[in-house]
């Protein structure tokens, strides 16, 4: 389902700001300047913010809650991806380029997030060149984060994902429905579940 998406009132501007800082220390002028800009919608569980096909001409970090990203195939749909809080929501070919989307996003939970759009970015970039220098290093991250996960989905059994969400993301295990996570490892629900008893009976074990 699509929610009016109504803007907010101005957020604590601090997990967006500190995630930059992490990235290059910004003076006082440039988080004021970052401040100012930030736009935060939120959205009931159960919203679509992007459906598959669609050009994507915003991107979002996540303040809280949880997105799923999944494509279809042959009518089924196969899970891609879960982002959580401090983390970039960013369909790349699709806002670079203005191209149709290869896959749908749809808040799992009650989600807020800040979105972005390439006039606010530039309207930034204006204001400090800096602040493109710290969007080059974000969109390197996404990029190199997407590249990994592609890796791993390439390389790895799924009780091998699935044991790194364990490992890496066990809030998700608590946040996201068994069938989507399942889709997510690459397999039925009624195989992770032996999947999960397997590896808790060998825990039990050692």
């Amino acid at each position: 389902m699509n929610a009016a998406r109504q803007p907010q009132p101005p957020p604590d501007p601090r997990p967006l700001l500190d995630y930059f800082g992490r990235i290059l220390p910004l003076s006082e002028t440039e988080r004021e300047a970052i401040a100012a800009s930030i736009v935060t919608r939120s959205y009931p569980k159960g919203t679509l913010l992007l459906r598959e096909g669609q050009v994507s001409t915003e991107c979002y970090f996540i303040l809280r809650g949880c997105v799923r990203e999944y494509c279809l195939t042959e009518g089924e749909e196969k899970t891609t991806a879960f982002y959580t809080e401090e983390q970039w929501v960013l369909s790349l070919a699709s806002f670079s380029h203005r191209i149709p989307a290869a896959h749908s996003w749809v808040c799992v939970e009650d989600t807020t997030l800040v979105v972005g759009n390439e006039q606010r970015e530039n309207d930034l970039y204006r204001q400090s060149a800096r602040l493109e220098t710290v969007a080059r290093k974000v969109l390197e991250q996404v990029v190199a984060e997407q590249q990994r996960a592609a890796m791993a989905y390439l390389t790895e059994t799924p009780e091998q994902r699935y044991r790194n969400l364990l490992r890496t993301r066990p809030d998700l295990l608590q946040r996201v429905p068994q069938y989507q996570l399942a889709s997510y490892v690459g397999v039925k629900p009624e195989s992770l579940s032996r999947i999960r008893k397997r590896l808790a009976h060998r825990d039990a074990v050692h």
